[in-house]
């Protein structure tokens, strides 16, 4: 029995002394400790986990070389070669993983409208639900922080810029003039339906090197890529009528509208402001092709045409008496074709071409002004990945204007001016996850202006930081530029653009259908144009500004069942000294004070969908050439209170209500003067109002289509 026990106990000493032992730590790149990381040897079953404090250790009878793997959930995997019997402690650091779902995103100064993107703060639909938004892009985006309430022009006016300081872009190429044409002081819209587009990325600060020619905000929208049914879409309005009809087949589709509106009839029966001789009436038409090319091919097509028509008599401020003929016709074309293709696994293209037509012809009295702008546009865009940490965009693009303005007088004099513009540009972006919680986005623009003959070069670079699971800050910065407008550039061509610097903080919360977002910002205006004279017109680049200010942003559809509600509050401070200003003030666009609440209801027992939206705007300042400082007038505070029912009578009818200023409060936009004094020397002057004091919208919709459920509820 000895012997027998000597020979095992020798056995297991001699096992044990042939077994390997592997130890070590595992830590992330910050040198943190990693518990419960898998370590193993390939192809065996030997291994360990982990502990607290990352350490392991596990024994082996394995001999000669063999892989170590270390494995985590959220980081790389970790392989090591090692030799059997000849390893010391190991030291393993593993790398994260960067995971789309899981990491930061870039967010200051910009709120995504997308029906597919999981990082949404203002979907698609919210844009056609508001109420007193009439289902116009800008109506809607007016609510949201970073925007000043201008009622007589209906654009956009983003933090201390004016109208034009917004550009509009579809699938990436650039729209010119993205507003219909409206009278002196009364709201424009614009010209782009809802329904057509997928998604909206409405930036006020701080936007991709992808986009330049803006200088306060970027307004990107981006159609849809396919239709899922054949359907035929009618509208009975108040104000006209449009019919609809989408031809879907596999891996492809073909829509188009015809909208005839006129405002005419409506216009009879409630009393309006402006002395219409005709009121405004307009046709317009849009058409949308897709087609899917291969497996991941796409190609797009776009188009959009408008015809309008108005005139009005414009009374003397000094005798009311006088009036003259302000007739409009305006003319308008908008082609694009876009493409966008996957390469291989890391890297995709996509671009495209767009063209803009602009003519308005205008009769003032018996003096006719013909101004008509071409614009093209050609982008290529390349994204990929460098590494899995790294993303890169960078492209290429070519803009080109013609624009010029013929006034012809009764005496057969003929003045001509205009201009040719053409701006070349390339620019980069990268995207450098250090890790899911921040990433750094460093990119450049270059551009070259032929007017001017220089070439400029503008730096941008954003931040994020998660903070928490749900929580993280931005920060952003940014140099912008844009060509003058073109009443400044026909006069002189030498004119340099005008720029801007962004500089914002952000943080923005979101959890459980629940959104908190606080963003503070200051911007420098230089090069802005500037009045040297008047009479005749001279003009230099001598321009400056800064606009500073604070938003907040709340928006909650869990709390309470069916109901969507949104909060924001908007503070600025700015001023310029510009155009004729004879010293830095406040522009007369400006508001200290925006806040607005949104609220909307379903009500699926009575198939119903109620919205309420007040507006409130403290007052702007304006110019009184009898007071003896600029610009020191204040209008009274602006408020508005407007409402809408869409209610589904049957599953492919719905009847759909609107009213702006419901409690129809004389809403003051501001005062115009005479250029000539009374005989008591005082310029008269009156105040600028609302063309009426509500707009009333009925409408009903119907769709024909083999899926009875389908209908336009989603475009409302």
């Amino acid at each position: 029995m000895k012997p027998v026990l000597s020979i095992l106990f020798s056995l297991l000493i001699s096992l044990a002394f042939a077994q390997s032992k592997i130890s070590g730590r595992i830590v992330d790149e910050q040198g943190k400790s990693i518990p419960g990381a898998n370590v193993l040897l390939k192809d065996t079953y030997d291994g360990a986990s982990s502990s607290n404090d990352g350490s392991f250790e596990f024994f082996s009878a394995e001999v000669g070389n063999k892989i170590l793997v270390a494995t985590f959930l959220g980081y790389k995997d970790f392989y090591l070669e090692i030799e059997m019997g000849r390893t010391a402690a190991l030291a393993i650091t593993m790398e994260e993983t960067i995971n789309e779902l899981e990491a930061v995103t870039i967010s200051a100064g910009a709120f995504t409208a997308s029906d597919v993107s999981r990082r949404t703060v203002f979907k698609a639909m919210d844009i056609a639900t508001t109420a007193g938004a009439t289902a116009d892009i800008a109506g809607a985006l007016n609510t949201l922080p970073g925007t000043q309430k201008v009622g007589e022009t209906g654009r956009l006016f983003v933090r201390g810029g004016d109208g034009e300081e917004t550009r509009t872009f579809i699938d990436g190429l650039v729209v010119l003039d993205a507003y219909g044409t409206s009278a002196p002081n009364t709201p424009s819209r614009g010209r782009f339906l809802p329904f057509m587009f997928k998604g909206t990325s409405f930036s006020t600060g701080g936007y991709s090197a992808e986009f330049g020619q803006a200088l306060s905000s970027a307004l990107v929208l981006d159609s849809k890529d396919n239709a899922e049914s054949t359907r035929t879409d009618i509208g009975l309005l108040s104000v006209g009528a449009d019919v609809a009809h989408t031809q879907a087949w596999d891996r492809g589709s073909l829509a188009g509208k015809v909208q005839y509106t006129n405002i005419r009839p409506y216009f009879g029966l409630i009393n309006q402001e402006i002395d219409w001789q005709i009121a405004p009436a307009s046709i317009e038409g849009v058409a949308a092709y897709r087609q899917q090319i291969g497996k991941t091919g796409l190609i797009k097509a776009y188009g959009n045409f408008n015809r309008s028509h108005f005139s009005l008599y414009n009374h003397s401020i000094h005798d009311s008496q006088l009036k003259y003929l302000y007739d409009l016709t305006n003319d308008y074309r908008y082609l694009n074709g876009f493409y966008k293709n996957v390469l291989n696994t890391k890297w995709s293209v996509h671009g495209g071409i767009s063209y803009s037509y602009i003519n308005n012809d205008t009769w003032v009295d018996d003096e006719n002004i013909q101004e008509t702008e071409h614009g093209l546009h050609a982008k290529t865009v390349f994204e990929g990945s460098l590494s899995d940490k790294v993303e890169l965009k960078t492209g290429a693009e070519v803009i080109q204007r013609s624009y010029a303005q013929r006034f012809d007088r009764p005496s057969g004099a003929e003045d001509v001016l205009g201009f040719d513009e053409w701006i070349t540009a390339g620019f980069a972006e990268m995207d450098i996850y250090a890790s899911n919680r921040f990433v750094t986005r460093a990119g450049v623009r270059l551009e070259y202006n032929s007017l001017v003959q220089k070439l400029s070069v503008d730096p941008r670079i954003s931040l994020a930081l998660k903070a928490g699971k749900q929580g993280q800050f931005s920060l952003a910065y940014g140099q912008f530029r844009q060509s003058p407008k073109n009443e400044f550039l026909r006069v002189d061509h030498g004119l340099t653009a005008e720029k801007a610097e962004h500089l914002i903080l952000n943080y923005q919360f979101i959890e459980n259908n629940r959104t908190f977002r606080i963003e503070t910002y200051y911007k420098h205006y230089d090069d802005l144009i500037k009045y040297k004279e008047e009479y005749p017109l001279q003009i230099s680049s001598g321009g400056k500004g800064y606009a500073r200010g604070l938003e907040i942003f709340w928006r909650d559809n869990r709390s309470i069942k069916n109901v969507d509600y949104w909060i924001s509050y908007s503070f600025l401070d700015t001023e310029r000294d510009y155009l004729d200003f004879p010293y830095s003030a406040v522009p007369s666009f400006a508001s200290a004070h925006n806040f607005s609440f949104v609220y909307k209801h379903f009500v699926p027992v009575v198939r119903s969908q109620l919205g309420l939206t007040y507006s409130y705007t403290s007052g702007r300042p304006y110019n009184d050439p009898n007071a003896e400082s600029f610009n020191g007038g204040k209008t009274p505070y602006y408020a508005d209170l407007s409402a809408n029912v869409a209610y589904l009578a049957k599953p492919y009818l719905i009847l759909y209500v609107s009213c702006t200023n419901l409690l129809g409060r004389d809403n003051i936009f501001g005062y115009e003067y005479s250029v000539v004094p009374d005989p008591a020397g005082v310029y008269p002057g009156r105040a600028i109002r609302q063309p009426a004091s509500r707009f009333l919208f009925i409408g009903v919709f119907i769709t024909l289509s083999k899926d009875k459920s389908v209908n336009q509820l989603p475009s409302l």
